[in-house]
């Protein structure tokens, strides 16, 4: 029998899927991973398989036969439903499956930003979200309900940023070294090695003949922060880049929806940040966000999310289902990750964060 009032909670990315049944009083029931989702990565019928194959999984756990309603309301949030049409047909076609009732998609950034945000009264969560992993998004909720995102479709609508930008960057700057046409960098020696190669040329060619597949280049992010923060003039340039680009962001939505001076009655903005590079803490880049933030947004109260971000799909979803602060406690207690420790400045923790004091504007610029 379909748990009363409970909710499905979907986080579909690019690079896994993430599904949870919560119960209405937060229990977790049942929770499964799988592959990629985004309907933009693999299309949309591998999209509904991956999803599809986890939703059994999940009626599996709890004694469901296949084809049984598992919820009362599906909350998804899924990378690629970057359009409010496209919002809407995903929900199409999510409804057409009957794995419950009703259901939503939305973007995923909204996931992350929902679980950033205290919980409170159902319905009063407002703030701005920043996703930076594979690539950079944002998206904002006012105190009013109106909300705000970008096009954030790639390079034809503006964007830069993430994995999918830094790994490459990476490659970039090391080979213009590498061949004079740039200037010296530690990269030039950082990204061959981390390919247990000699030169960049031999990794570029690994590019080119498809010996090293282009995805791989992803993994050089690390590689540029960690070379960054050892003092590498070249690296620290790209990483600021990258502060730059989540504070032009997130400055952007606070302007959109009215938010520059704070929130009602003078109350400070939420700004989570998430994704896998911002959820990193890297000293230099967190830092760099700080303090650009304290000059251009000073009403910002910055967190990072450390939660995984199907549990802001499920929070999400308690919210519509009409759940109490007792049970989203719950639900945190039981998905939050433990506390990593945050850099310099940081101050307690938020829910499923570690929220941060904004410092006077200095030496990361």
């Amino acid at each position: 029998m379909t748990p009363p009032g409970a909710v499905l909670a979907i986080d579909g990315g690019g690079s896994k899927t993430d599904v949870a049944l919560v119960a209405a009083d937060g229990s977790l029931l049942a929770s499964a991973r799988g592959g990629a989702s985004s309907h933009q990565v693999v299309g949309r019928d591998m999209a509904l398989a991956v999803l599809t194959s986890l939703v059994r999984e999940i009626a599996a756990q709890i004694g469901l036969a296949a084809g049984e309603q598992v919820a009362e309301y599906t909350s998804a949030c899924l990378a690629g439903a970057d359009l409010p049409d496209e919002e809407a047909e995903l929900a199409a076609v999510v409804e057409a499956q009957r794995w419950s009732a009703t259901a939503t998609v939305l973007n995923d950034t909204f996931a992350v930003l929902r679980a950033g945000l205290d919980d409170g009264e159902p319905g009063r969560h407002w703030g701005i979200g920043v996703v930076c992993g594979h690539g950079t998004n944002c998206a904002g909720v006012a105190p009013d309900g109106r909300s705000f995102r970008f096009v954030a479709l790639g390079d034809i609508s503006g964007d830069w940023g993430g994995g999918g930008d830094l790994g490459p960057d990476a490659l970039w700057w090391a080979a213009r070294a590498e061949d004079g046409r740039g200037p010296d960098t530690e990269l030039r020696r950082a990204v061959p090695a981390h390919f247990r190669l000699s030169r960049v040329e031999d990794v570029v060619l690994g590019v080119y003949r498809r010996t090293i597949g282009y995805p791989e280049l992803y993994g050089l992010t690390p590689v540029l922060l960690a070379t960054a923060n050892a003092g590498d003039e070249v690296a620290r340039a790209v990483v600021l880049r990258q502060a730059d680009e989540v504070c032009a962001m997130v400055t952007v939505a606070a302007r959109n929806l009215g938010l520059q001076s704070g929130g009602p009655d003078g109350t400070s903005v939420p700004v989570v940040l998430g994704g896998s590079v911002l959820a990193a803490r890297d000293p230099l880049l967190t830092s760099a966000i700080l303090e650009r933030l304290a000059a251009q947004l000073p009403c910002a109260q910055v967190r990072i999310v450390d939660a995984p971000p199907v549990l802001g799909a499920a929070l999400l979803g308690l919210d519509q289902v009409g759940a109490g602060a007792a049970a989203m406690a719950r639900l945190r207690a039981t998905m939050e990750l433990p506390a990593s420790p945050g850099p310099a400045g940081s101050r307690g923790r938020g829910p499923a964060t570690g929220q941060l004091d904004l410092p006077a504007a200095a030496s990361a610029s």
